[in-house]
């Protein structure tokens, strides 16, 4: 069989937020598509917060050079990523591996990846731009404690941890 017959996974750039609208018309073309997101335990209001694993980018099988055109003018592509203009094939075993990560629909649970005693960068909300140290690790609001130094002596604020630059880690997906 002819290389160019052999599908294989590309990431596809996407317009900014577009990146449902891209998958769904490729899935209608009839490409298999994978768009991993991550399901954030804490949000504003107490709702769960879906967001792009990997924003603007999605993956999706397909032949180059036959499916090149049909995937560039969908609508919500940008372009596939590659090197000067020729896409570049991904390591099928990397969309693999997300996959099984993932539930059917690509949505990866996570968890707050904050300790205590680390240093934090608050990225919204009054304190933006402030740095601290977690004092509590969040709690069931949704809400963490951070030491912040302010007017020369050492307060202590609350502040919603979407506000907080911190990491977020994958839970373990029980299949």
């Amino acid at each position: 069989m002819e290389e160019a017959q052999i599908r294989q996974w590309y990431v596809v750039y996407t317009k900014p937020h577009r990146e449902e609208t891209a998958q769904f018309h490729l899935q209608r073309k009839g490409l298999d598509t994978f768009f991993p997101r991550l399901r954030l335990p804490y949000g504003r209001r107490n709702r769960r917060h879906i967001i792009p694993l990997f924003p603007n980018y999605i993956f999706a099988q397909l032949r180059v050079p036959d499916d090149y055109s049909v995937v560039r003018w969908s609508p919500g592509v940008n372009h596939l990523v590659g090197c000067d203009g020729t896409p570049t094939p991904l390591d099928g075993t990397v969309v693999e591996f997300l996959r099984q990560k993932s539930t059917p629909d690509g949505i990866l649970p996570a968890r707050v990846n904050l300790a205590v005693g680390a240093g934090v960068r608050i990225v919204s909300g009054p304190f933006e731009g402030l740095v601290g140290i977690i004092e509590n690790p969040p709690d069931a609001r949704g809400r963490v404690k951070v030491l912040m130094q302010l007017l020369s002596r050492q307060v202590r604020v609350e502040v919603p941890v979407d506000a907080v630059d911190g990491g977020w880690a994958v839970e373990a997906q029980i299949r």
